[in-house]
């Protein structure tokens, strides 16, 4: 399996708990590897991938729609929206609020998942906020 990755990609989002959280959109950064048919490679031919550009505009189209209180639901929402919108076969994101915390660079969340029980080795080395295995 090959895989595509998208490495801080930085969107404002209405997410959060807390009152300040959700006076006003605050400035995430996501990270997403997710797995692709060999296919793409073998033809040459972006029918035959994930179009990350597609990727990224969806992402921006629902956070601009839709509230989330939890970074643990907004990231189960990516990986579902990989799965079934996009047709993923597995899906690594990790999601994060910088200087949420002023003691604290930034917080989040990584979730991976394969659909349908693919575990493939993931990728490595992982691309920034992702643990490496």
């Amino acid at each position: 399996m090959d895989f595509i990755f998208v490495e801080g990609l930085q969107v404002e989002a209405r997410i959060g708990i807390y009152p300040r959280e959700r006076s006003a959109a605050q400035m995430l950064e996501i990270n997403l590897t997710f797995g692709v048919p060999d296919a793409a490679a073998e033809r040459d031919d972006i029918a035959d991938t994930i179009d990350y550009d597609k990727v990224v505009s969806r992402i921006a189209e629902v956070l601009q729609q839709r509230q989330f209180n939890l970074l643990e639901t907004l990231g189960e929402y990516l990986v579902a929206l990989l799965f079934e919108e996009f047709g993923a076969p597995w899906v690594r994101v990790s999601i994060a609020k910088p200087g949420v915390i002023r003691t604290v660079r930034r917080v989040g969340v990584y979730i991976e998942r394969g659909r349908d029980g693919c575990v493939p080795v993931p990728p490595s080395p992982g691309p920034i906020g992702m643990p490496r295995n």
